[in-house]
Parts: C-alpha cells; sequence; structure tokens
C-alpha cells in the first residue's frame, strides 16, 4: 500500500509539469457504515470494531442500564442530524429491552439555536484574559421534544416514612408513558448560568410483581399506605429551574447548582396534586489536570441525543468533505484517557408541598437507599428503593481518581440521609449512613461506570454496579419522577 502511494504521489508531481486544464473537484465518497462494519471488524480491530459498533451513526447497538433489580439491556438506536446557518437539529430513537423483561423505547427531538451576533469592536483593556467558564464550548438556547414509554417488571417498596423495617419489603411492577418538551435559555456567561423549563403529560400503571423473594405489593399495602396503588390518574407536570455552573481558578475549583420547582397536576383525582422543590448543590475541586472535556459532563442543554456522543464543537459549515467524512466515521473521537480525579461535597433536598391535606402519589416520591429509579445512587449499603417519602435530604462527601493513564479509576463516597413525611420533619429525623469505595471505568476523563462495595448502616451490605445515564456524553432522559 505504501508503495502504491508514493508512485501515485511521483506520477502526480510529474503530470503538474505538464500544461492540463484545471481537474475538477474531488468528491469524495464517504464509507458507509456498512463498509466501515467490514473494514474494522471484518479484519478483528477490536477497539474500531467496538467503536463502530456502540457509536456508528445512523444506526448503532444500544446499551441501557435500568432501574435497579431491573438488569442492563440492549436494543439499536437511530440518529440523525441536520445542521443549518442558524440551528443544528438532532432526533435520536432507540429501544432497548432486558433478559427480565424490562424494555424502553423512545424518540428525542432536539433544536439547538447556533446564532451567533456579529462581533464588533470595542474598547478595553489589552491582554484581558475573559473569564474562563466550565465548558469550553458557547452555550446556546437548547429546545427538546421526546415521547418516551418505559416498563420495568421488579421494583422495591418497603412502605413510607424513616421506620420502615425490612420486613415490609415488596414488589411492584411499573409502566410510564412521557410525552413533553423543555427548553434551556441561558442568560450569564460568567456564571455560566440558565434558566429551565419543562413540561410534561405522564402516564402511569402501577402492576403486581410476581414470583419474586417477597410478596407483591398489594399483599401487603393499601391505598391508605400506597397512595396511588389502586389509582393512577394521567398528570400534567410543570417545572421551572435556574442553573449555574460556574468554574474558578483555571478550571480547579467547580460549582454545580440547580434550584428547580415542579408542579404537578391531577385532573382526574385533584387529590394528587402537589409541588416540589428541589435544590442540588454540587462543588467539585479538581486534582491534576486541567484539560478536561466538559461536554462529557450531563447538562440540560447538551447539544447531543442521548444516543450521540457527536462533538458539539464541530462546525460543518467550515469543514472539507474530508473532514466531514472522518468526523462520521470517528464521532467519538474525544473519548481520551486522562490523568485526573476530583473532590466533591454535594447536598440534595427535595420537599413538597401538598396543600388542602393532598397526597403524593408513592410512584412520584423520591427514594434514598442503593440507587433510585433513574439509577442514581445514594446511600449504597441499603437496599435499592430503601427510603421513600415526599420529603428527602441527602449529603455526599466523595473523591474519584484515574489509575495512570488507564480508563479506570478508584472512587470512595460517604453518604448520609435522611426522610420525612412532613416537610418539618426532617430537622429531628436521624440520620443514616453508608460507605462505599471501589473501581470507576473512566471515559473522556469523567468516570462513567460505578463497580461499589458499600457498607455503614445497620442492614449489612450491598455491591453496585451503576452506569452513568449519559455513557455516551448525550443529553439526559426524562426523570421518572
Amino acid at each position: 500500500m505504501l508503495t502504491v502511494l508514493l508512485l501515485a504521489a511521483g506520477s502526480a508531481r510529474a503530470q503538474e509539469n505538464l500544461p492540463q486544464r484545471p481537474p475538477a473537484p474531488t468528491k469524495i465518497d464517504p464509507s458507509g457504515e456498512v463498509d466501515r462494519l467490514k473494514e474494522s471488524c471484518g479484519a478483528f480491530k477490536i477497539a474500531p470494531c467496538a467503536e463502530e459498533l456502540f457509536t456508528g451513526q445512523p444506526v448503532h447497538i444500544a446499551v441501557a442500564s435500568f432501574a435497579p433489580q431491573n438488569g442492563f439491556g440492549a436494543g439499536l438506536a437511530y440518529l440523525g442530524h441536520k445542521t443549518t446557518e442558524n440551528w443544528r437539529v438532532t432526533w435520536n430513537s432507540d429501544a432497548v429491552a432486558s433478559i427480565n423483561g424490562s424494555w424502553r423505547a423512545g424518540f428525542y427531538l432536539k433544536f439547538v439555536d447556533t446564532y451567533e451576533k456579529p462581533i464588533g469592536g470595542g474598547l478595553g483593556t489589552k491582554g484581558r484574559k475573559k473569564p474562563r467558564v466550565l465548558s469550553e464550548l458557547p452555550e446556546h438556547p437548547v429546545f427538546n421534544l421526546y415521547a418516551q414509554a418505559i416498563s420495568l417488571n421488579k421494583l422495591l417498596y418497603f412502605g413510607l416514612g424513616p421506620a420502615t423495617t425490612l420486613a415490609g419489603r415488596t414488589f411492584y411492577g411499573v409502566t410510564q408513558t412521557i410525552v413533553g418538551g423543555s427548553a434551556v435559555k441561558p442568560f450569564n456567561a460568567r456564571l455560566n448560568a440558565s434558566l429551565y423549563g419543562e413540561i410534561n403529560g405522564r402516564f402511569v400503571n402501577i402492576r403486581p410483581s410476581t414470583g419474586q423473594p417477597s410478596p407483591s405489593i398489594g399483599m401487603l399495602y393499601t391505598e391508605a399506605t400506597a397512595p396511588g396503588l389502586t389509582s393512577q390518574p394521567g398528570t400534567l407536570q410543570l417545572g421551572e429551574g435556574l442553573r449555574i455552573r460556574p468554574a474558578y481558578f483555571d478550571d480547579v475549583f467547580r460549582l454545580n447548582y440547580s434550584l428547580a420547582y415542579q408542579q404537578f397536576f391531577t385532573p382526574g383525582n385533584s387529590t394528587f396534586s402537589f409541588q416540589r422543590l428541589t435544590a442540588d448543590l454540587l462543588q467539585e475541586y479538581v486534582l491534576h489536570s486541567k484539560s478536561i472535556r466538559p461536554y462529557l459532563l450531563p447538562r440540560d442543554n447538551n447539544p447531543n441525543g442521548p444516543d450521540a456522543c457527536d462533538d458539539p464543537g464541530r462546525d460543518e459549515s467550515k469543514m472539507t468533505e474530508e473532514e466531514k467524512n472522518k468526523a462520521k466515521e470517528h464521532p467519538c473521537a474525544y473519548v481520551t484517557r486522562n490523568f485526573e480525579g476530583t473532590i466533591g461535597f454535594r447536598f440534595f433536598l427535595a420537599a413538597s408541598m401538598t396543600p388542602g391535606g393532598n397526597l403524593v402519589p408513592f410512584y412520584f416520591q423520591p427514594t434514598l437507599g442503593g440507587a433510585d429509579i433513574n439509577s442514581n445512587p445514594s446511600l449504597g449499603s441499603y437496599q435499592d428503593l430503601r427510603f421513600r417519602a415526599p420529603n428527602v435530604m441527602l449529603l455526599r462527601q466523595s473523591f474519584e481518581h484515574s489509575v495512570w493513564n488507564l480508563p479506570l479509576g478508584v472512587a470512595f463516597m460517604a453518604d448520609e440521609g435522611k426522610v420525612a413525611l412532613i416537610r418539618g420533619d426532617l430537622g429531628s429525623n436521624p440520620w443514616v449512613h453508608s460507605f462505599s469505595a471501589g473501581l470507576t471505568l473512566r471515559a473522556g476523563g469523567f468516570p462513567q461506570v460505578f463497580l461499589l462495595f458499600s457498607w455503614g448502616g445497620n442492614e449489612g451490605t450491598h455491591t453496585i454496579a451503576n452506569v452513568n445515564p449519559s455513557l455516551l456524553g448525550g443529553g439526559g432522559r426524562p426523570s421518572l419522577f
């Protein structure tokens, strides 16, 4: 092959000395996905083959980490995008299923406003540096439309409040369909701040889960002890929020703060209408490396869909055909192995308001213990979904660091949490605690898969395998509660 290239180059140089008409521009014919699969997998090139199978476009294998107890799933994803002068439009659909019969299917449409105001001259101080913010990319308004259905066959319910026991463990299944949209509007570059809004229609169906090690939910609980057990009316959910994600001292100290207010309306049964205020405050101190890929961080205005990992910094209008083809062949080329780590401190609070004696359906209540229905871990030594209540509070201290230049890391977490049926009881209810340590698998400088052993509290130990929902760097899916 090298000889052929050298001969071709020599022939081209010889022809340059002859008077000729200028050749017509050559249009590079991009290799299709099937051709790339033949080239990589047919030649048994493990890394390129895996990259094409799991990140190729427009179709690739989709993987999913379902809610705890429901395992990992696999299926297919289809994605694409269209870029115009002022908009970047992406679409993403996928369907996955696990071995226990749980499944998820969805369609996600995203509009990114890429319009940039013309740059004009102005007065300023020569040599003054622009304040560094967490994202290396300019923040743009993002609009999302989506429709998603998910069915989970094995979820845990121990009752409500802090006084539940292991003897009250039961299982149930749920199907939830979410149709809606959201919008994110950045408004302050220094604070990397944005406003967030959403509107969702939620349709839930609760069912028994039989053949499990503990009884089905209906055998131990009633409508009085599990609100929403016998009837699940359709719910209109609105939400507004504020996010700020500034970084200071050359990206060494980061803040990731969010404040959200949600309203749940149930026209079919006003008893289940309520509001929720959520505060999620994360502080991180970066160790060693400062040159990370921040668009891998989960964020509301991520320009990618759930199954996409394109570099949003690529401007196709300024790319040659060869560069476009290379980008299609390696959409996730930014996934790197970096020597870095973080120390983090997190405070999370969810407080519900139920005017007029209304109730929060148990399937919309947040949980602590193991991992919640969105696969977010907390109090790892306890069983999944162990503590459930309308009001929860969590404190976390964490340390995560890569191992040399390998795609591996070590992690340690300490969690303290409490739940309350009434907001005023959050102050007096007891704290429960848990410690976790283990390994992480990293991509793009961030931990994406956690393999943790947890202990502490008074209910034994627990081993957790958790996959970051934003494994490929794409935008997140709507929350299930």
